[in-house]
């Protein structure tokens, strides 16, 4: 089994990149555009899922990075529910 030694290598955080970048494209081209609170706090929950996700890794240990994913998890939630409000 390979080591990961760079957040940057796991795949979760890859996808949550992915995600934080294409809602980037949403919401400064898209209905999200003219409401700025709503376009900023979407901003702030994707980049905080990709945050979260390296902050944990960075840690010492798998309970700490485990609880970091959680928190990703529940930034993660917040963003869906704010595409909700946008619909």
């Amino acid at each position: 089994m390979a080591t990961v030694s760079r957040f940057e290598e796991l795949e979760i955080w890859q996808l949550a990149r992915e995600q934080a970048n294409e809602l980037y494209l949403a919401y400064t081209e898209g209905t999200f555009s003219k409401d700025y609170e709503l376009r900023n706090q979407i901003s702030r929950s994707s980049g905080s899922v990709m945050d979260n996700i390296a902050e944990g890794f960075e840690r010492s240990g798998n309970k700490e990075f485990i609880n970091f994913l959680l928190i990703s998890k529940g930034f993660n939630g917040e963003v869906r529910s704010q595409l909700h409000r946008g619909e």
